[in-house]
């Protein structure tokens, strides 16, 4: 179109997933990041590469970060409960296996998904018919491989 546009305040982030099939071979090497500098290299052409100011590599999310999320993601919930004066309290050992069913190659992106599945869903038709109509107290728990909702009425 011939419109000329000016970079120089721009900071642009890309994204890519670059090296992680690499990354994913076993093997004694815990250092990735000269797996990842290589897929870059083969991937990118030297021109591009050179215009790059950095390139930074994203570590996988242990198992206590990702249950940090899933504490925040709960808290979310609550806020949008509060207002039909529902809490819901989630046991230590739920929230290691919400933690566990998310870590996966996306990390914290299924978090959010995982508790609408298990969590949100489920408790629509309380809210609406049940025992939450009026308010009430959850308690998500974790038992014989399988996540629990007790509902208690106000």
């Amino acid at each position: 179109n011939g419109v000329v546009s000016d970079f120089k305040h721009v900071v642009l982030i890309m994204t890519s997933n670059l090296g992680t099939k690499e990354a994913n071979v076993m093997g004694f090497n815990k250092d990735n990041s000269l797996k990842s500098d290589k897929a870059v290299k083969e991937f990118f052409s030297s021109e591009f590469r050179n215009r790059l100011s950095a390139v930074i590599e994203f570590k996988e999310l242990s198992s206590e970060e990702l249950q940090k999320i899933v504490t925040l993601e709960l808290e979310k919930i609550n806020k949008q409960l509060a207002s039909k004066a529902i809490v819901v309290s989630v046991t230590a050992a739920a929230k290691r296996e919400i933690a566990s069913m998310a870590h996966s190659e996306f990390g914290a992106r299924d978090i959010a998904r995982i508790l609408d599945r298990e969590i949100k869903e489920k408790l629509s038709d309380e809210i609406l018919f049940g025992a939450l109509q009026n308010g009430g107290e959850v308690k998500v728990g974790f038992s014989k491989g399988a996540l629990s909702i007790d509902c208690k009425e106000a």
